[in-house]
């Protein structure tokens, strides 16, 4: 009788255990089964203490069991079987591989094993309706574009504008999802670090570097010489980014609600102060005692060095404060990339993911469910949250990195044309940050939407392309606009 397979029987109490093919009971009495036991296969679910469960709880579970295979357990506890929580209204029991979750435009293409997901829009199909409007006849850009987003957007933020933007260009325009964002494929960064050796260790996926690397690969997908590169936000760092790594690409910027901070002039004292001081000095000694030009004299040296003295102590002061800065971010990246750092960026998410996207729009009213399920729906993701945690740790380590000088000190460097747009009130990178930019880029041109909060190429779309429009014929047409500065 072989193959018969001997099922826990429902009516067996809890005191009862089995073991080496005995029955025995809780009070030491033992039964035995015949000795043709062996010719059948005893099976019974793996419980902690390898005990039956009272009649009732068997019996629920026996009437409720799935087919093997299924995945469902009726052994655990009801708290267990519970779903898990959602997540900014978002469910996390059945996350799935970002490429599921595509729409019919999207594409993908791999990148230093990384599937970078992206959408392209070209007006070729558009250029028939194009020839009667008057700037698609003669005034044409031929220049791509290259759309990046900001922190916690996706290749979604775009598309509104997307069609607009490659009407006004007549040529190919292309958004795609930074790593840690959108459908762009999670990866592991420690397993990925460790596929290279001590010479030839890969970028960290999440880091700017990276960012900065995959956009100029989309300038060669696009078959290209050089890109018109339009950042919102956090994606404004990699446009600049961008333009330093290899300028010879980049034909001009267009910044949104650039969350870069310009640094504050620093203006050194005329040197000729301290000379005019003696001259004046040695006028009035002409009238005065020598104990009193001595004294003068002696002065000026005890405040020498007492500025001296004070440099020194400030100078100090400032690599403490860099030196414990540097161990702060060190901790928190640690803290970032354990198991408690994804689980508060889960609650952090959870509690003002969908507040923020609200928060950002001048009116909050407008915010459909709409643009909350575009907003959202990279949390359907696997690993959407460690990837998250590894972005975070990455923008931290950039912040600190001391390799390359400070952006805000290189932004008088930068020679192509560039267009700052930002919203009047915008609450989440003010615009009075963006005036001070403006002020910062040698020639570049400000553009300042009443009425527009954090996201003008959401909010503003016709005011955002005609904005653009004009800054681009401006730029590379073949006749002059009016000023940019006028304020919409």
């Amino acid at each position: 009788m072989k193959g018969i397979v001997f099922q826990q029987p429902a009516f067996l109490s809890h005191y009862y255990n089995v073991s080496d093919g005995k029955i025995s009971r809780n009070n030491g009495n033992t039964l035995s089964f015949p000795d043709w036991l062996g010719g059948f296969s005893l099976r019974y679910p793996k419980v902690s203490s390898n005990r039956f469960l009272p009649h009732s709880r068997a019996a629920a579970a026996a009437s409720s069991s799935a087919a093997p295979g299924s995945g469902s357990d009726p052994w655990l506890e009801p708290k267990t079987q519970q779903r898990k929580k959602k997540i900014a209204g978002v469910d996390q029991d059945e996350l799935l591989d970002p490429k599921l979750l595509a729409d019919p435009d999207s594409c993908f293409c791999e990148f230093e094993g990384v599937h970078i997901h992206h959408k392209v829009y070209t007006a070729e199909s558009q250029m028939n309706a194009l020839s009667q409007l008057p700037y698609s006849t003669s005034h044409k850009i031929g220049l791509p574009i290259i759309l990046l987003h900001g922190f916690g957007a996706s290749v979604f933020s775009w598309s509104r504008v997307m069609k607009r933007l490659a009407e006004v260009t007549a040529s190919k325009v292309l958004a795609f999802d930074r790593p840690a964002f959108g459908l762009t494929s999670r990866v592991d960064s420690f397993m990925h670090s460790s596929l290279g050796t001590e010479d030839t260790k890969p970028l960290n996926l999440y880091s700017m570097a990276f960012s900065v690397l995959a956009t100029l690969q989309f300038i060669d997908l696009l078959e290209a010489e050089k890109a018109i590169l339009v950042g919102h936000s956090a994606g404004s760092l990699v446009a600049v980014e961008s333009y330093f790594e290899a300028p010879e690409r980049i034909a001009a910027l267009i910044l949104v609600a650039p969350a870069i901070f310009a640094s504050r002039p620093f203006y050194r004292v005329a040197e000729g102060n301290e000379g005019g001081r003696d001259t004046q000095t040695e006028g009035d000694g002409s009238n005065s005692n020598g104990f009193k030009k001595q004294f003068i004299k002696l002065s000026v040296i005890l405040l020498k060095l007492t500025t001296c003295i004070i440099q020194a102590i400030t100078q100090m002061l400032k690599g403490m404060a860099d030196m414990l800065n540097s161990l702060y971010k060190k901790v928190l990246s640690a803290i970032l990339r354990s198991d408690f750092g994804v689980m508060l960026i889960r609650m952090l998410i959870d509690k003002f993911g969908t507040a923020a996207v609200r928060f950002a729009w001048y009116d909050s009213k407008q915010v459909s469910e709409h643009v909350l399920d575009g907003y959202t729906k990279p949390l359907r993701a696997k690993g959407w949250d460690k990837a998250l945690a590894e972005f975070t740790a990455a923008t931290l380590a950039y912040s600190e990195s001391g390799s390359k000088p400070q952006l805000s000190k290189r932004l008088h460097e930068i020679s192509c044309p560039v267009l700052i747009v930002t919203g009047d009130s915008d609450r989440i990178v003010p615009s009075w940050n963006a005036k001070k930019l403006a002020q910062a880029i040698p020639g570049s041109c400000l553009q300042v939407i009443k009425h527009c909060g954090h996201l003008p190429h959401e909010e503003k779309v016709e005011e955002f392309v005609s904005v653009v429009e004009m800054f681009l014929k401006r730029a590379f047409g073949d006749f002059e606009e009016p000023s940019l500065q006028a304020v919409i």
